[in-house]
């Protein structure tokens, strides 16, 4: 063996192997049919943009469903990261303000979760729908599949009110074609056990069933955005 190939395969077995994001238990490169080594698969992004109900008020952090989330993508082998921009008492408007620095991460799927405080500060619906429109459009100029999760109003606002702030997220939903949950606190609303003493904020309890509501839509974008297995 000559110098220059003692050389070669001396700077072969000094590259350090690349891993994956995400934490799974696959190895850290794939493998094409040849056998030859491939790059890793980049991780997905999913940005979340909500209120207090997103951001896990009146719990720890790491009991919401957006860290509750980032487990479930773990322990799935998923490579992604989740970007929470949820912020308590955020209305559609602040949305607006709030989204462009969720965008620059380049986010593959946009959870939208706001609305709720828009109602319950009783804002026209034309403008809280007029903004949803906008967060949705600009996320989907971005790139990005969106999942608008639905809210209910509390029946003492009256049904000539929370009917038609409810029926905006069906509509919305439909005309930009995307994902939605209907109502990401079903099960959840109105039941004692799972609120805070508020009775507007679910508890840690209650953040494993939200998450259940969602989780189901969510895996059926991230198959959308995610690039095949390399077989």
């Amino acid at each position: 063996m000559n110098f220059l190939q003692s050389l070669i395969i001396g700077l072969i077995l000094s590259v350090a192997p690349m891993t994956l994001y995400a934490g799974n238990n696959s190895s850290d490169q794939h493998l094409s049919h040849e056998g030859s080594a491939v790059a890793p698969v980049s991780p997905i992004t999913i940005g979340v943009l909500g209120d207090s109900l997103s951001a896990g008020y009146g719990i720890k952090t790491e009991q919401g469903w957006v860290t509750l989330l980032q487990h479930q993508l773990k322990q799935a082998g998923i490579a992604a990261k989740v970007i929470n921009s949820s912020v308590s008492g955020a209305t559609t408007d602040a949305g607006l303000q709030m989204q462009a620095g969720l965008l620059q991460n380049a986010p593959d799927i946009v959870i939208l979760a706001l609305g709720a405080n828009d109602g319950l500060q009783g804002k026209p619906l034309a403008l809280i729908e007029q903004n949803l429109s906008v967060l949705i459009s600009r996320a989907q100029s971005a790139g990005a599949k969106v999942l608008l999760l639905g809210i209910q109003l509390p029946p003492n606002l009256g049904r000539r009110y929370t009917e038609p702030f409810f029926a905006q997220y069906r509509t919305l939903a439909q005309q930009y074609n995307i994902a939605r949950v209907p109502f990401f606190l079903e099960g959840v609303a109105g039941v004692p056990d799972l609120m805070q003493t508020d009775g507007l904020h679910p508890n840690a309890q209650a953040q494993p069933l939200i998450l259940n509501n969602i989780w189901p839509v969510l895996q059926t974008l991230i198959a959308q955005v995610s690039p095949p297995d390399i077989k």
